[in-house]
């Protein structure tokens, strides 16, 4: 079994024809998909769409891009929304200094109150960062100094230091599609370094199709073209790259129970 473990499983592209998408991942064999939160507005559909399907959970969290148009004084409206039962994370949340949706200072204070909801429920915090290495490691670092919580950094391209930085805080790195990208050498040498027990799969559907499907609409099903080029990378068979990574989520996502 594989698990997808960032999807967004409420946008348009894939809830259209959501019984067809979760067909094929699941004759793909991913057993269970994590559909990530990105506006606390439309929280309701992803809890909606996890409570839909017994394979589906999901998270609760402020997109960065979205941190003017919902800027968190704290972190009660995450803390209230992740007693839902399917709701297993906080984010995603994090920094982006690419697009610069938002300002720098309310994408950092939602970042902290994300952080701060993640501590208090005891739920991994999902970190989305681009072009913010810096900044990211040394709110992580601060907050990690405070007081304890576990999390991974999401569709990891980043450099050697970040990924290094992520693993000395006890943090997990997920591999995307772009690691089969053929440019994307020094993605796959950072994540041949990355112990095989602190690593997570996911596709980041409808965004960022893997080899062979780039250029397409992604979607949970082809997240076994990244396991497969992840466990060629590491050397193992695509049998132990599964066991290993799904261990791997359950170990962090520990409110979410394993398919019967």
């Amino acid at each position: 079994m594989l698990v997808d473990s960032h999807c967004h499983l409420e946008f348009p592209a894939l809830a259209c024809d959501i019984d067809a998408v979760m067909a094929r991942a699941r004759a793909a064999g991913v057993g269970v998909c994590l559909s990530i939160s990105t506006k606390l507005e439309t929280f309701p559909r992803v809890r909606d769409m996890a409570a839909r399907f017994d394979d589906v959970w999901c998270s609760v969290g402020v997109h960065p891009h979205e941190a003017a148009v919902e800027p968190l004084a704290d972190a009660v409206p995450l803390i209230e929304r992740a007693g839902d039962p399917k709701t297993i994370g906080i984010g995603e949340t994090g920094l982006d200094y690419f697009y610069q949706h938002s300002p720098r200072a309310a994408q950092a204070a939602n970042f902290r109150a994300h952080i701060e909801a993640a501590r208090r429920t005891k739920l991994p915090l999902i970190v989305h960062t681009r072009d913010a290495e810096d900044d990211t490691v040394a709110i992580l670092r601060q907050e990690m100094a405070k007081s304890a919580f576990t999390g991974v950094l999401h569709c990891f391209t980043g450099t050697a230091m970040l990924a290094q930085a992520a693993l000395d805080l006890g943090l997990y790195i997920s591999a995307s599609g772009i690691m089969t990208f053929k440019k994307s050498e020094a993605l796959r040498a950072i994540l041949n370094d990355v112990p095989l027990d602190r690593l997570l799969v996911e596709t980041d559907a409808p965004y960022l199709a893997p080899a062979p499907h780039r250029g397409k609409p992604n979607e949970p099903a082809f997240v076994v073209h990244t396991a497969a080029a992840l466990a060629e990378l590491k050397g193992v068979t695509a049998e132990e790259l599964a066991r290993v990574t799904t261990n791997n989520f359950f170990r962090l996502f520990t409110k979410a129970t394993r398919p019967l």
